[in-house]
C-alpha cells in the first residue's frame, strides 16, 4: 500500500510539472526545436514513459531517501537521475538521429534535472 501511496502523489505532481512545462512554459521551443519530427502522440507509449520513469525515480531516489528521512538525498539523487536519464536519451538520438537538434539537448537535459529533483523532493515533502 505504501508504494501505492507513493506513486500516486509522485504521478501528480510529475504530471502537474511537465504537463504545466510541455503545455505551456515550453511549447513554442518545443515546437521550434522538434516540430519536423513531430507526429500525433503515441498514447500508449507516453504513459508506459511516465510510468517507468515514476517507478524509478520511487526504486532509487524516493523511497531511499524516505528510509532515511533526509531531504538532501532525495535533492541530489533526484538530480542525478534525471540529469543521466535525460542525458542518455538526448546524446543517443544527437549521436544516432540525422536531424536531432543540437539547440534542444542542454535545454531538455537541464529540464529533465530540474523535473526529477522537484518531483522527488516534492513527494518526500508530502510524504515524510
Amino acid at each position: 500500500m505504501e508504494f501505492v501511496q507513493t506513486f500516486a502523489v509522485a504521478f501528480l505532481v510529475f504530471m502537474a510539472i511537465d504537463l504545466l512545462y510541455l503545455g505551456v512554459i515550453a511549447k513554442g521551443f518545443i515546437r521550434k526545436q522538434l516540430g519536423h519530427l513531430m507526429g500525433p502522440t503515441n498514447w500508449p507509449a507516453a504513459v508506459i514513459f511516465y510510468i517507468q520513469y515514476i517507478v524509478g525515480l520511487i526504486y532509487f531516489v524516493i523511497d531511499p531517501a524516505l528510509a532515511e528521512g533526509d531531504p538532501y538525498i532525495v535533492a541530489v539523487d533526484g538530480a542525478l537521475y534525471g540529469f543521466f536519464l535525460y542525458a542518455t536519451y538526448e546524446l543517443t538520438n544527437l549521436a544516432v538521429l540525422k536531424k536531432w537538434p543540437t539547440g534542444f539537448v542542454i535545454p531538455d537535459i537541464i529540464w529533465g534535472t530540474v523535473l526529477s529533483f522537484s518531483v522527488a523532493l516534492a513527494t518526500f515533502t508530502i510524504l515524510n
